[in-house]
């Protein structure tokens, strides 16, 4: 797993880096970093369920991610999961105090923990104490600066400020004033005495404290009893699951503790302050503040946020954003506000200049298929959110231009071979050419007839375009170039599934519903060439050197076909390597279910594999030579999606049925509202997938689209290791100036530090050294230097290596398919040098204004 494109934002909340410069963000089951110097990165783990909430440690090397009751303890520096931990219970927020412990609320208690990895054992999350007060769920925290008390919002309108230390004269204090569910709590800088707390009906109370920070008084005597006796065997045996008997419990009233000799901490509310004052009335969603700089965000359902001075509660800044907040969150500076909206956008906002820093939005739907360009850059999305056509960059995976025109779900997209074209089909009736260089849309294409277009191809040279449509059973032809109908081909019996052009002949193959596949021969009067009769069928690819058709039919079976004879060459059986999975609704098991087939096949650059994938959450990759499976890749295991389990729940199971059939995500609502807020659990499934031209694949799913690498992130993966094979012995080699020893002894190691050290070492004009090296390391070194073209800076240096490379092997290299891939990784990093450089030419008066004012002083 490489990265997860396509979705930004799901649910949870936000978190900036220590240093203000990125964005963690919880997508699905996964994290996703964005650096808002424009890349994006998905951490290499998943947990089964959905993330609900993300703490992050004050360092910022460690955080905590939680699901619905299990957490994993992850080290942000290594990207390596450290801990497993379960709740038992859902867990509504999760926060780090400065010093490095932090609490976490379930239900209407908040557990207090030790700082993890401060002490050596082996459960990393020991429980400290635990506060029962709070009569309903807890639903956020916040730390005093000093970390010595913490407040919890609750659902039944109350605040809880709790002591994180045994204090004689703070153990509790409870605070009222609000009349709806507490959406944030937060302590002023450097304070006890000022509390502000924002609810849901949009009203901010702030409070003051009779006592300093330091006026809090340690409890001498631990032997007196400050806790209330435990209530009833439950809360007994909710304390023994948190997997440590050692923590403290601690019992609130909604009354404060009586006093005794020392006087206790008290607070009273001095203003009130109300966000819906024009008669707007919405929901507050979502607060964050600022302590240094004393700002309070607040955002609502309408998609409005606000930006206030506390607590002079003087407006700043008010904003309409097109989507309802989720989450926001506040950078350590205080320049940017990371708002998450909960149709999936995640959007950074410099308040000071009034700009967005960062703006992506996934599909609201899900992805039907998508395109690789052909220099493997750039990908194109198309999906069922009704119109978008979304295109990312392959090395930063952020989207940087979406195409609306569509009214109705796209069904295909295809990049032409130049790579500057992009055509979609879409159910609303057209095929829309775009233009990637002015981005805009230059042709429409149309059928004499409305029609639903389902699949699409473009030929080799770009000219022609068809389009199957699902609902008369014709293929249509269109010139790219006019825009004008060539042909409407007629003759299927059933909808068009699928459409592919050959490679290297002006050939059409089009598979439909009425069980045959038809190769139509665009030189020839468009006739159809041969008919291939199957038992069903439902996609069709070409392999790249035109010599082999692979056809998915609905039994599961992938068979291969030769177009020049029209003759069957071999089948692959895929039905139980897909393993449907269990829907929650069905009777049986996925075993007895078994009905699966592939919706999408994809052959390799060499054409030696094909990728198949369909209605479950298996890829299956097949030889297709020996006809067997190579690698099963499981695309998600998050729970929370349908068709996942494999055997029944007998938890859900009752004496009336499945639990599942009872929907219960309705809210009950006065009588007239419209109920339409029901919750679904999308179905896991493979829309598409593609090989890319360089090292990687990908594959369009319920999730998102996920990106599969061929190069792993191994730190010590050695190649024909030897005893003499050594840094050592490899930097000897170097200063004995014996350089393609050096460079072969260093790609043995595979140490990718020492290879780039051992080839920056080399002189760039000891071309010689190319012309000495063993084939075997040629195709290698190739893929390091295209590797290394992609982050280096010595772009000269790496280029004249590739040029003397490419130069003295061109014989053998044309000779090896494998070395495809590589070659097109060369020209992708070239391609974005050349497209980087050629826009600088604005810089040349920025450099004659620096080289003339250093004249003119002197230096």
């Amino acid at each position: 797993f490489s990265n997860l494109l396509g979705a930004v934002y799901r649910q949870g909340n936000l978190n900036f880096s220590k240093d203000g410069n990125a964005v963690i963000s919880p997508v699905g089951n996964r994290v996703s970093v964005f650096d808002l110097k424009n890349t994006s990165e998905t951490l290499p783990l998943s947990t089964t369920k959905n993330i609900t909430c993300v703490g992050l440690s004050p360092e910022g090397n460690l955080a905590i991610v939680v699901d619905e009751g299990a957490a994993l303890l992850v080290s942000l520096v290594t990207r390596a999961v450290l801990h497993h931990f379960h709740f038992h219970k859902a867990v509504s927020s999760i926060r780090f105090s400065p010093d490095g412990k932090f609490v976490v609320t379930k239900e209407n208690v908040a557990l207090m923990y030790h700082a993890p990895g401060k002490q050596r054992e082996f459960n990393a999350f020991v429980l400290d104490k635990s506060y029962y007060g709070p009569y309903d769920e807890t639903t956020c925290i916040d730390w005093s600066d000093d970390s010595r008390c913490f407040a919890v919002g609750s659902k039944d309108t109350s605040t809880w400020v709790f002591g994180a230390e045994r204090w004689a004269n703070l153990i509790y204090y409870s605070l009222g004033g609000h009349k709806d569910v507490i959406v944030g709590c937060f302590f002023e800088r450097d304070s006890l005495d000022q509390l502000y707390t924002v609810s849901q009906d949009g009203t901010l109370c702030v409070w003051e404290s009779d006592t300093e920070p330091n006026g809090l008084v340690l409890k001498r005597n631990w032997a007196e009893p400050e806790t209330k006796p435990r209530l009833g065997e439950q809360e007994e045996e909710e304390e023994e699951e948190q997997g440590s008997g050692e923590g403290e419990v601690i019992r609130g009233k909604p009354e404060a503790p009586s006093e005794k000799k020392t006087r206790n901490v008290r607070y009273k509310q001095i203003s009130r302050h109300f966000f819906n004052r024009e008669g707007d009335f919405n929901n507050l969603t979502a607060a964050a503040y600022h302590k240094p700089s004393h700002l309070l965000v607040t955002g609502f359902a309408s998609g409005v946020f606000h930006l206030h001075e506390v607590p002079e509660f003087s407006l700043i800044h008010s904003l309409l954003s097109d989507q309802s907040i989720s989450s926001v969150a506040i950078n350590s500076s205080g320049d940017w506000i990371g708002f998450g909206c909960s149709m999936g956008q995640l959007l950074v906002w410099e308040w000071q200049s009034e700009s967005y820093v960062f703006k992506q939005q996934g599909h609201f739907n899900n992805m039907a298929s998508l395109a690789y360009s052909p220099d493997g850059q750039h990908i194109v999305t198309g999906g069922d959110d009704g119109k978008q056509v979304k295109v990312w960059n392959s090395n930063s995976g952020l989207c940087f231009v979406t195409f609306t025109e569509h009214t109705s779900s796209v069904t295909n997209v295809a990049f032409t071979s130049s790579g500057f074209v992009i055509v979609s089909a879409s159910l609303d009736g057209t095929v829309r050419a775009f233009d990637l260089h002015r981005y805009r849309n230059f042709r429409t294409f149309t059928s004499p007839r409305p029609a639903q277009f389902s699949s699409l191809a473009v030929d080799v040279s770009g000219e022609l375009v068809s389009a199957g449509a699902q609902d008369s059973f014709e293929v249509f032809l269109w010139s790219m170039q006019t825009g004008r109908l060539l042909e409407v081909l007629g003759g299927h019996e059933g909808p068009v599934s699928c459409l592919s052009f050959s490679p290297v002949q002006s050939v059409l193959a089009s598979a439909s519903w009425d069980r045959t596949v038809r190769l139509w021969d665009m030189l020839d009067s468009w006739q159809v060439k041969e008919t291939l009769n199957l038992t069903s069928d439902l996609a069709v690819t070409y392999r790249p050197d035109g010599q082999e058709l692979a056809v998915a039919t609905l039994n599961g079976e992938i068979s291969f076909w030769s177009p020049h004879t029209a003759t069957q060459t071999g089948s692959v059986a895929g039905r139980h390597d897909l393993e449907t999975g269990r829907k929650e609704t069905d009777k049986i098991t996925a075993k007895q279910l078994a009905k699966g087939s592939f919706t999408s096949l994809c052959y390799s650059a060499d054409g030696e594999s094909i990728l198949a994938g369909g209605q479950s959450k298996f890829v299956c990759i097949y030889n297709v030579r020996e006809q067997m499976l190579m690698k099963k890749f499981e695309i998600s295991c998050n729970l929370s999606f349908d068709a996942m389990e494999e055997f029944l729940d007998r938890r859900k199971m009752t004496e009336f049925g499945s639990l599942a059939l009872v929907d219960d995500g309705v809210d009950i609502s006065l009588p007239g509202v419209d109920m339409s807020s029901r919750h679904f659990r999308p179905e896991i499934r493979v829309s598409s997938l593609r090989f890319s031209p360089t090292r990687s694949w990908s594959a369009t799913t319920t999730e998102g689209l996920l990106v599969y690498s061929l190069d792993g992130s191994m730190v010590f993966d050695p190649y024909d290791l030897d005893l003499d094979v050594t840094p050592a012995s490899i930097r000897k080699q170097l200063r004995l100036q014996v350089w393609s020893s050096a460079i072969v002894l260093a790609f043995r190691l595979n140490e990718n530090a020492l290879k780039q050290e051992v080839l920056e070492t080399v002189p760039h004009e000891q071309g010689v050294v190319c012309g000495s090296l063993p084939d075997l390391y040629v195709e290698k070194l190739l893929g390091f230097v295209a590797a290394c073209l992609e982050t280096s800076g010595h772009l000269q240096f790496y280029l004249s290596w590739a040029q003397n490379l490419l130069m003295l092997h061109t014989q053998k290299l044309k000779n090896s398919g494998a070395i495809l891939p590589t070659l097109q990784a060369l020209q992708k990093s070239i391609q974005r040098h050349v497209d980087g450089l050629s826009k600088c030419d604005f810089n040349m008066y920025n450099i004659r204004y620096a080289a003339a004012l250093s004249r003119q002083r002197g230096v």
